[in-house]
């Protein structure tokens, strides 16, 4: 099927073999190679339901005029300035409720206020922007009990620097914030407080805290104590991998932590809580601060990011995940992780992965499982007989309820695919099994959780696509096949070990910077976990790839106590590795740098490193980049000469759904060679053309090879090649005008449920009084824009009636089909003053600048404009 595009494939291997064989000089770098699709080899993740959602929040961030504390702002006008905003705010009867009020690292609040009021939020004097709060979910778990991270710490050379070079990260302080650490695990040290390896730490929420509306245990008021305890196991996990010392060792297991707990024992948590973490880590005076959390489809101007780049300048290195929407498309980074001095860090999958077993008798295989979350773990003894629901090629394999009784006492063999895994495990236990066996429908393994109502209560268990071929084939056979529950463990080959994880985020930044910026271990990967939940677990997600970076800057720290907080990116991308494209390794394409960073972590390179090059990342931007000047420093005590080179990496093509492609971006080089002297430094300058294919996300790497041996050294670079501005923003059928057709009050907040509204096709009356008579413009944003407006006019003169919405640094819609709503009031304004629109008709235009447009340049606009609204108030 795919017979002509292994045939281009080939063909573009051969043009760069050819390239890399000329004898032209890399300073004369010309490319021939034509542009090329690849296609992967197994289907793209993808999160596309065509299921409308409101995406529209009832937390925000409001930003006001000055910048924070640190940033030198007296803390008395701060404090004049807030509660400048808090009388202006009672004065337009704003109904909120205020959360948190920021001085350190942000200069604002977040609050709590209905669909309706956020134009009033927006045009209240001294308001800079208002941003959304963006609640922050947590990965699932499969538990094991074999504690070992060997693998994953081999991955990145952790195991090197600990064994050969003695560096454990000891008098190093990291911050970890997350749902808290268990602290009474013997691995973290048993015990919290002064001399405790958890030393200092708070809780900020408690408990029985939850953000997430949908949650049957919805409870969004925190209740902050001193005890950053762990009752959900997520932050005990990330601060193993840290550093774990004990049955598990992690990547610096002579860490001190801090434990700042964001998040309850169940669901999410909020962008706001993040920031009051931050500064209460700058007030512990923390060495490196851990966030496996984050908000995504952001800019890196999103508070969370803004927060953290304060911390960075105050001394802090900073480590964020760059996020698990993979499935999302292009842009789908999260912030903080997109922070301009944040250190962003992207997914790869483990090489090994040690799980629980089962036999299949007498087809004689040895299978290795993970227990779905919110289901009973499987049992170490027993048995039972194997039935299938389906086959490989089953696309909605138990999607449908199965006859009853057809399963009774049987464990059924089940594929992942097209529903949920709680309608397949629901589907099976109705029909009378006992056990779920589910299996991949992609390479690899997985961790699914089967929560949901009625809960699970039989054992269900995750294998991968090939162990489920295998037992699905001995059933298809004809004999009767049995499984055999063990508690026997094996170490079994992960068929995606060392590649990037299918969950792991996209960049480019929208304002088209190079995030992520390196990479590390997060899928599959075995931790500390709670006492009473088992001890260990493993999960996946860039949440356990960004300990393993926190652990390698206290690593280095420890190795160069003096290294500045803003070098640590730049020193351990010098070092990293990229690697091959996950969709189809063996072509020998590099994965993409917008995926990938500077590429896996190397621990025991970057501690032995004696060259630095900055800068350490390019950002191109846009169309044709200027020449760049990259200075390399010597620390070593010998003159080293390198060659320089480079490779490309894919490029990608598309925004929610990415093509991908080969790159023929050129690099020149004011020299083919620089020698850089003992302790001193020298610069090279070069020049990168970008790929002759239009509107594609583009990257690759400047590579410094030293003459007669020694470590490489690699910058990496992206950008965009096109028209940045021809990226569609309102698609889909959006904007629309609506109203509320169905309300239920919801914990005290305004309608918040999917297809409550009713397109209004024009003619449309409204009150104004009634809630269900609101007008509502319906927005879907198919990429972040850097301004969102909503003018009013009027309908027969278009008589400008000013304002209704103004915001800056919109993030992105995850899905094609999810939106952002935003009411009218029928009021406007325009500079400090505020109008109140008299009855008639009138329409509203809503305009969105796109991403790095120009405000004068028309082009670079998107508007609509929508039926005429007729007001007519009581």
């Amino acid at each position: 099927m795919y017979w002509k595009y292994w045939f281009l494939a080939i063909a573009a291997v051969l043009l760069l073999a050819l390239a890399a064989c000329s004898t032209k000089p890399p300073s004369q770098a010309v490319s021939t190679q034509s542009v090329q699709e690849v296609f992967p080899e197994r289907s793209l993740p993808s999160m596309e339901s065509g299921a409308f959602l409101d995406e529209t929040p009832d937390l925000w961030f409001v930003e006001l005029s000055s910048p924070p504390s640190a940033e030198g702002t007296p803390r008395a006008t701060l404090e004049a300035e807030q509660q400048t905003f808090r009388e202006a705010a009672r004065k337009a009867r704003l109904r909120y409720t205020e959360r948190f009020a920021f001085k350190t690292l942000w200069n604002g609040f977040s609050v709590q206020a209905s669909h309706s009021e956020v134009p009033k939020l927006s045009r209240i004097a001294g308001v800079k922007n208002v941003y959304p709060v963006v609640r922050v979910s947590l990965p699932p778990t499969a538990l094991v009990t074999d504690p070992e991270l060997a693998t994953a710490l081999a991955m990145t050379g952790a195991d090197i620097a600990q064994s050969e070079l003695g560096f454990s990260g000891q008098g190093i302080k990291v911050a970890v914030m997350d749902t808290g650490v268990d602290y009474n695990h013997p691995d973290l040290g048993g015990c919290f407080g002064p001399g405790c390896r958890v030393a200092v730490g708070w809780d900020f929420v408690g408990d029985a805290f939850n953000a997430d509306p949908s949650s049957p245990l919805y409870n969004p008021t925190p209740a902050p104590d001193p005890n950053p305890d762990d009752c959900n196991g997520h932050g005990t996990h990330v601060a193993g991998i840290v550093g774990a010392n004990g049955s598990v060792k992690g990547v610096a297991p002579g860490v001190t932590f801090g434990a700042y707990r964001v998040f309850g024992c169940e669901g999410s948590t909020t962008a706001d809580i993040m920031i009051a973490a931050m500064e209460r880590a700058l007030e512990d005076d923390m060495d490196v601060l851990n966030m496996s959390i984050g908000s995504a489809f952001q800019w890196p101007q999103y508070p969370t990011a803004q927060a953290s780049n304060r911390l960075v300048n105050k001394g802090m290195v900073v480590v964020a995940s760059i996020g698990n929407s993979g499935a999302n498309g292009l842009y789908s980074a999260s912030a903080p992780g997109l922070g301009e001095k944040v250190i962003g860090v992207a997914s790869f999958d483990n090489t090994h992965v040690s799980l629980n077993t089962f036999t299949v008798t007498p087809a004689n295989l040895t299978i290795g499982y993970a227990n779905a979350a919110a289901a009973p773990p499987a049992p170490t003894s027993g048995s039972l007989p194997l039935a299938r629901t389906g086959t490989p090629a089953s696309t909605a394999d138990a999607c449908s309820p199965l006859p009853a009784g057809s399963l009774t006492g049987k464990a059924a063999l089940i594929r992942r695919g097209t529903c949920t895994f709680h309608t397949k495990a629901s589907n099976a236990q109705n029909a009378g099994a006992a056990a779920v066996v589910l299996y991949n429908s992609v390479a690899g393994r997985f961790s699914p959780t089967v929560a949901g109502t009625p809960a699970i209560t039989i054992p269900v268990v995750a294998i991968s696509d090939a162990e489920g071929v295998a037992i699905n084939n001995a059933i298809a056979s004809g004999t009767p096949q049995t499984l055999n529950w063990t508690d026997q463990f094996g170490s079994f080959p992960n068929p995606t070990g060392g590649l990037i994880s299918s969950f792991s985020s996209y960049g480019l930044s929208p304002d088209l910077a190079l995030k992520p910026d390196i990479g590390a271990p997060g899928g599959l990967i075995r931790s500390t976990y709670p006492l009473e939940r088992g001890g260990y677990a493993t999960i996946s997600g860039t949440s356990m790839s960004s300990p393993h970076v926190a652990g390698a800057a206290a690593l280095l720290l420890e190795a160069r106590p003096n290294t500045p907080a803003q070098a640590m990116r730049g020193i351990l991308q010098n070092s990293a590795d990229p690697k091959n494209w996950w969709g189809n390794p063996g072509l020998g394409f590099l994965d993409n740098v917008h995926r990938q960073g500077a590429g896996m972590l190397d621990i025991d390179d970057a501690i032995l490193a004696t060259t630095k090059i900055e800068p350490a990342k390019l950002s191109l931007g846009e169309g044709f980049p200027p020449t760049q000047t990259l200075t390399l420093e010597n620390n070593g005590p010998d003159a080293v000469t390198y060659d320089l080179s480079f490779v490309n990496a894919l490029s990608t093509g598309g925004v929610i759904s990415p093509g991908f492609f080969t790159s023929n971006a050129t690099v020149a080089f004011s020299s083919p060679s620089i020698t850089v002297p003992a302790g001193g430094s020298a610069s090279v300058n070069v020049t990168i053309t970008p790929p002759t294919a239009a509107n594609h996300q583009y990257g690759g790497y400047i590579v410094f090879t030293p003459q007669g041996g020694g470590q490489v050294y690699r910058v990496p670079f992206a950008g965009y090649s096109g028209d940045y501005q021809s990226i569609p923003v309102l698609t889909g059928g959006f904007p629309m005008l609506a109203s509320l057709s169905s309300c239920a009050l919801l914990r005290g907040l305004d309608c918040f449920a999917g297809g409550i509204y009713t397109p209004k096709p024009g003619g449309a009356t409204y009150t104004l009084t009634d809630a269900f008579n609101t007008p509502y413009i319906l927005v879907h944003l198919d990429h972040q824009v850097r301004l969102l407006r909503m003018e009013v006019f009027e309908a027969s003169s278009g008589k400008a009636w000013h304002r209704a919405l103004n915001q800056d640094y919109v993030g992105r819609n995850s899905t094609a089909t999810s939106f952002f709503a935003f009411s009218w009031d029928g009021t406007t304004f325009g500079g400090n003053k505020t109008y109140t629109v008299p009855d008639g008709q009138y329409v509203i235009k809503v305009s969105v600048l796109k991403a790095l447009g120009d405000a004068s340049n028309p082009a670079h606009w998107e508007s609509w404009t929508s039926p005429v609204i007729t007001l007519d108030r009581p």
